[in-house]
């Protein structure tokens, strides 16, 4: 579980003085702590919601990048490509586009799956199987290109 880890992460960071990594690992236990204490939420998050939870921080920075880069600002670019790096550090190790599709094609085989019409069952089935491990937006593009042919 990552919110075991993160206080310890956090001290490390201090007693090094590496800001980049205190400001990620910070976000992180944000994130936590602000999912725990959500309404409904009496137990401790299980590892699949902290996940979720990391790539929704992942996310949010590469979008403030995208902009920041469009912008010029390249100091605030860098800030969010620093957090990024230490907010991915905790995520499992996301697969090649290869391999991705090659999951891909199996799942559009197995479900029998001919056409466009049928992306979203096989949306559901990928993103279920490769949560954490791909980005849905690149799932999306490999689904569409293999049941467009």
């Amino acid at each position: 579980m990552i919110a075991n880890t993160i206080d310890q992460e956090i001290k490390q960071a201090m007693l090094a003085k590496d800001q980049a990594r205190l400001r990620g690992l910070r976000a992180i236990k944000a994130a936590l702590l602000l999912a725990k204490t959500e309404k409904g939420h009496t137990e401790e998050i299980n590892e699949e919601a902290e996940i979720k939870i990391l790539q929704k921080l992942v996310k949010q920075r590469k979008e403030s990048a995208t902009i920041y880069q469009e912008q010029g600002r390249e100091d605030l670019y860098a800030v969010e490509q620093e957090e990024i790096e230490v907010i991915s550090q905790f995520l499992p190790k996301q697969l090649d586009r290869a391999d991705i599709e090659l999951v891909v094609s199996r799942i559009v085989s197995e479900s029998g799956a001919t056409s466009i019409k049928e992306m979203g069952k096989v949306m559901g089935l990928a993103n279920k199987e490769l949560a954490g491990k791909a980005d849905g937006k690149l799932i999306g593009e490999i689904v569409k290109a293999q049941l467009g042919q």
